[in-house]
């Protein structure tokens, strides 16, 4: 019991931290909570329904779950805790299950395609609830392992940004456990006793790079504790006239351009 109160506080105290660092909501915000039925969203709801309670302004809260008809879905799940939890919440069916094992080939993952539609969906479902916001279940690992995966075989540095808009600009995108450890995560689940719903797509997947990459951040964090909060620091501490991109540091006037765009933005 004391092991889940120190987790439940370390989990409101990175929730808050990342609230308040990236400026996540605003007095009369209506936010979109994204529920999987994974341990992460529900954890994520159980967060914003504490911060609603405790915070100085008012916001809304609306859970939303896309049930993508998928073999053995337990439709009735959800509906039940959300009803017993008394949170607004829609149910939003779209078979796109069906639509990402018709389009992907044997043998290829089916993440890109079921992440596109998905998120398409949801975005959709925000503005016809008259949500501003959407918030995501993304924990600190999630982010890790992103950066990673893009590094080694994207060749890019880019990760999931705790906020961002949608390419239409009309809705904020919120990962407001961005600072929270999944270990954390796994404990307040086991105690809350969280309905899991597997997933019969991404999680079952086998030899998977993000699997790859999962292994050597935790083998990491085993040899070298504490390398993940390191590695977290880095991602906020960018020193673009020490990298190599030209479209954020003008190495022939040695002049930094991220000043120039954030004025013209």
């Amino acid at each position: 019991m004391k092991e889940v109160k120190q987790v439940t506080k370390k989990l409101q105290k990175a929730v808050a931290e990342a609230i308040q660092q990236y400026t996540m909501i605003a007095e009369g915000d209506k936010i979109m909570v994204c529920l999987s039925g994974g341990k992460d969203s529900y954890t994520l709801l159980d967060m914003l329904l504490y911060f609603k309670k405790v915070a100085p302004i008012s916001f809304d809260l609306i859970a939303v779950n896309l049930d993508q008809k998928q073999p053995g879905f337990p439709e009735e799940v959800l509906p039940t805790y959300l009803t017993n939890l008394q949170v607004d919440y829609k149910i939003i069916e779209k078979n796109t299950y069906k639509i990402v094992m018709d389009k992907t080939p044997e043998g290829k993952t089916t993440c890109s395609l079921c992440s596109r539609l998905r998120r398409g969906t949801l975005y959709e479902a925000a503005k016809d609830l008259g949500c501003n916001k959407i918030a995501l279940g993304h924990h600190r690992n999630d982010i890790l392992e992103t950066f990673f995966l893009n590094f080694f075989f994207s060749g890019k540095m880019e990760t999931m940004p705790p906020k961002f808009k949608n390419d239409a600009g009309d809705l904020a995108v919120l990962r407001p456990l961005a600072f929270c450890k999944e270990s954390d995560i796994e404990v307040y689940s086991d105690f809350k006793d969280f309905p899991i719903i597997p997933c019969n797509l991404c999680g079952s997947q086998e030899n998977l790079q993000r699997q790859n990459v999962k292994q050597m951040i935790a083998d990491w964090e085993k040899e070298f504790p504490n390398r993940n909060a390191i590695m977290m620091n880095a991602l906020q501490n960018v020193s673009p006239s020490h990298l190599l991109d030209t479209k954020l540091y003008d190495f022939e006037n040695l002049e930094s351009k991220v000043a120039e765009d954030i004025l013209i933005d």
